[in-house]
């Protein structure tokens, strides 16, 4: 691999409690296996074709890792504990604490966030993405650990809003569940499905919010 080690996915792999760093040669398979796995996906990838993005010999690749599957684990695990985990309590929490007038607004600001981290770390999103769905140790970590947090404050956000009486008095859970049906299901177009389409953010933020609020009823949205 002659391409540089991204800083950031230096940084993270190094984040270690008993300050383990890893050597360059296992960085470099890191970085190769992550982006291999978000471009062809886990099941489709070679520890060959890892082996030769990195620059090493295979055999490198299982002195460090026993199974591809050990080296997938060795990537996912430790970032939703290490990146994952305290984005949402710190970047994504910002946004639940801060006070909105409209629950509209709050969405809006919800992914925008969203997409700016994205963005920043698409490779190792889009791995998270695809394979935490097939592996269950990764998805049962990933519900206890980061999905009960953003539906715990999910929840009291929309609590607010039904108490104010300004969105609809439908159980929280479903609330939840749908609003967060249409989000995540623009997210997965506009960087898994169609990324190479000519997206249009604030306008797709402002349609995606304004089918939550108004569905496909013929009534005017309001002015954000």
């Amino acid at each position: 691999m002659n391409d540089p080690i991204d800083k950031w996915l230096a940084d993270f792999m190094n984040l270690d409690g008993d300050n383990v760093k890893m050597t360059d040669k296992q960085l470099r398979i890191v970085q190769a296996a992550v982006e291999i796995f978000s471009e062809k996906g886990y099941a489709a990838t070679s520890t060959s074709e890892i082996a030769q993005k990195a620059g090493v010999a295979e055999g490198t690749i299982f002195r460090h890792y026993r199974t591809k599957k050990e080296l997938l684990l060795s990537i996912v695990a430790p970032m939703m504990s290490k990146l994952v985990l305290p984005f949402v309590l710190r970047d994504f929490g910002n946004v639940f604490d801060l006070p909105y007038e409209r629950f509209e607004d709050f969405l809006r600001a919800m992914v925008r966030n969203r997409l700016e981290f994205a963005r920043k770390h698409l490779p190792v999103i889009k791995v998270m993405l695809q394979e935490i769905p097939f592996h269950p140790e990764l998805k049962k970590q990933f519900l206890e650990h980061v999905g009960a947090r953003i539906l715990e404050r999910f929840h009291r956000v929309v609590e607010h809003f039904q108490e104010q009486g300004t969105i609809v008095q439908m159980p929280t859970g479903a609330v939840v569940r749908m609003t967060a049906s249409v989000l995540i299901g623009y997210m997965l177009t506009r960087f898994l499905l169609l990324p190479e389409q000519d997206w249009d953010d604030e306008a797709e933020i402002q349609l995606s919010v304004d089918f939550i609020m108004y569905g496909l009823s013929a009534r005017e949205p309001k002015s954000p």
